[in-house]
């Protein structure tokens, strides 16, 4: 979808994303090898009670779910930023499902604008765990 079909308000929803607790482990372990992640008895002792996913894993599998919409096609050059705040806890074996809104358009020229999207991110008991606001360079169509 290009820059000038775009309107503030549109929304897509993402397919779920199930957080199995080995690639949990494994992510953890490659990228955020924290106790609180990887150490089961250190998570017990934690407000959590046991193992919270990395906050990053726990965006990319919406991320990666939000990626199969295509909402731009090839009408995205790049992406621009991305903003994560975690507000709840993720779990192994939650079910992760997002929105992905659009917040703000800018014309950059006549070539592009400036998408921003907000995408929030459900667990499977309606709790919202998570929110990113991503800017994306997208093709405006070409007289």
């Amino acid at each position: 979808m290009y820059f000038d079909d775009l309107k503030v308000g549109m929304a897509v929803d993402t397919a779920p994303a199930v957080i199995k607790k080995e690639k949990m482990l494994a992510f953890a372990y490659d990228y955020d090898n924290v106790p609180l992640h990887t150490d089961e008895e250190y998570a017990k002792k934690t407000p959590f009670g046991k193992l919270i996913a990395p906050g990053v894993m726990s965006f990319v599998s919406v991320w990666a779910k939000y990626l199969e919409v295509d909402l731009f096609g090839d009408a995205l050059p790049a992406g621009k930023s991305t903003k994560i705040e975690w507000l709840k806890p993720v779990f192994a074996d939650d079910v992760l499902t997002g929105r992905a809104t659009v917040t703000k358009l800018e014309k950059r020229s006549e070539k592009n604008g400036l998408v921003e999207l907000i995408i929030e991110a459900y667990n499977q008991n309606g709790v919202h765990v998570l929110t990113d606001v991503t800017e994306a360079i997208v093709k405006c169509k070409l007289p």
